[in-house]
């Protein structure tokens, strides 16, 4: 009898080591096949169960001096930064340094309508507060300077509220550069110290820091930009930390980002009962304290990306099933959000499908200015301006950056940058006019034009 139990149990063993390993080829090949279409440029770690599937870079780390990306590659996380910061505050709460109730004026007396904007608001973007990036004098030709507080808080401290606190919702840096000030005067440190003494080195983060600019070049990826279509080439500067501070600084490696996730999953740093707060959406937005928190496959996902120039990233979590996976890149490719869901696919046993290059055909520009004009999608807040540019149609969301889109006939278009989102124009009935149809990830939805 214990023999047979034990060969069951060895069947059952290398049964998973086989589906972990299947798993495992078919992630790097998903990674493998977006990175020849250049949409992808990075480091990549997939865990599940605590076991690493998959941890391993893709692409070029530096250009001129020709080195590639490994899992040891140190990027800027940019936004993934709020995760800590988040983090950090409701640390202070549990320890009764600070409510989440506390109103800002009791940090900053002067600050306009300090005595109507919550802790809670700033962690969830419910305060209304400017968002500085906005301000691209600023940002284009000061950024990549050492700020002070004074000055970063003349950037945004003066600007009418987008709203009421706690009515809305509207994504702001600036809410979380507030919350590094805050916890600075708690805890008497400066915000990278703080970060340094309560999560990264208990957790042994020693990859990860604040300075990217000033950081050793032999370890770091180069960011890089492309003025057009996927030519990732020209060199991106580099914001100062105390510009992107407690909104955008920290610089990590997959593997630091791993203990991370590990660390929170095993409530080493907060409460269980005070993260399931944090994972909590608030009434306007899916976005708790510092986390995006949506679902797929029925199963509940809770995730940050990140991005500035030069780089993007994304850090996504099931936290229920100890699914991790970490995507860190050095070029502004815009489709790290749609390799994660393929690689959840992957781990549910749900159909996905590899990237492949598309073949652009050249239209006559007669063929192209029937499309023109602003389409509201359905199910969405989405007004798509379509215009024609140099002879090619380009898109203009109503919020968010241009992108021009290429032909594959006469009525197929895919976005240079994201070959993966595809558009279609229809013919509408009983109308001279057109409606468009814009897939990606198996979604498809209709707009009608204006």
């Amino acid at each position: 009898m214990k023999n047979i139990i034990g060969i069951i149990y060895l069947l059952i063993t290398f049964s998973d080591m086989a589906m972990a390993q299947t798993d495992t080829q078919k992630i790097d090949e998903l990674i493998t096949a977006y990175a020849s279409i250049k949409e992808f440029n990075g480091s990549v770690l997939v865990s599940k169960q605590g076991n690493i599937l998959l941890k391993k870079g893709y692409g070029v780390k530096d250009i001129r001096k020709q080195t590639f990306n490994d899992e040891k590659t140190v990027y800027l996380t940019a936004s993934i930064t709020k995760t800590f910061t988040s983090v950090m505050i409701l640390k202070l709460s549990e320890l009764k340094l600070l409510s989440l109730d506390d109103r800002l004026s009791k940090y900053f007396p002067d600050f306009p309508q300090a005595d109507s904007i919550s802790i809670k608001n700033l962690l969830t973007h419910t305060s209304g507060v400017y968002d500085y990036v906005q301000n691209a004098d600023f940002m284009y030709n000061a950024a990549s300077k050492p700020a002070d507080q004074k000055t970063m808080l003349s950037l945004f401290k003066d600007k009418k509220l987008d709203f009421q606190p706690g009515t809305d919702w509207k994504y702001s840096n600036s809410g979380y550069m507030l919350l590094g000030y805050i916890i600075e005067k708690i805890t008497k440190m400066r915000y990278d110290q703080a970060i340094r003494a309560y999560i990264f080195k208990p957790l042994d983060m020693a990859n990860s820091g604040f300075d990217y600019a000033n950081l050793n070049d032999s370890v770091k990826a180069t960011g890089y930009y492309s003025d057009s279509g996927k030519d990732y080439t020209k060199v991106a500067p580099i914001a100062d930390s105390t510009v992107l501070y407690a909104a955008g600084s920290i610089y990590s490696t997959v593997g630091d980002l791993f203990k991370w996730h590990e660390a929170l999953n095993a409530n080493r740093l907060i409460s269980k009962a005070m993260a399931e707060k944090m994972y909590s959406p608030n009434k306007f937005h899916n976005y708790g304290y510092g986390w995006t928190v949506d679902s797929l496959y029925n199963k509940r996902i809770v995730s940050h990306s990140g991005g500035f120039w030069g780089f993007r990233s994304n850090l996504a979590r099931i936290i229920d099933d100890n699914i991790c996976i970490i995507l860190l890149d050095n070029t502004e490719t815009p489709g790290l959000d749609n390799i994660t869901k393929m690689i959840v696919a992957i781990l549910y046993k749900q159909p996905y499908t590899l990237p492949h290059a598309k073949n652009a055909v050249k239209l006559h520009e007669d063929q192209l200015k029937k499309y023109l004009g602003t389409y509201q999608i359905k199910e969405s807040d989405l007004e798509l301006e379509i215009k024609l540019e140099a002879g090619a149609l380009v898109a203009y969301p109503k919020q968010g950056p241009r992108a021009e889109m290429s032909a594959t006939d006469a009525t197929h278009f895919f976005l240079k940058e994201q070959e993966n989102f595809e558009i279609t124009f229809e013919k509408a009935q009983h109308t001279n006019s057109y409606i468009i149809k814009i897939s990606v990830n198996g979604k498809t939805r209709t707009g009608q034009k204006m």
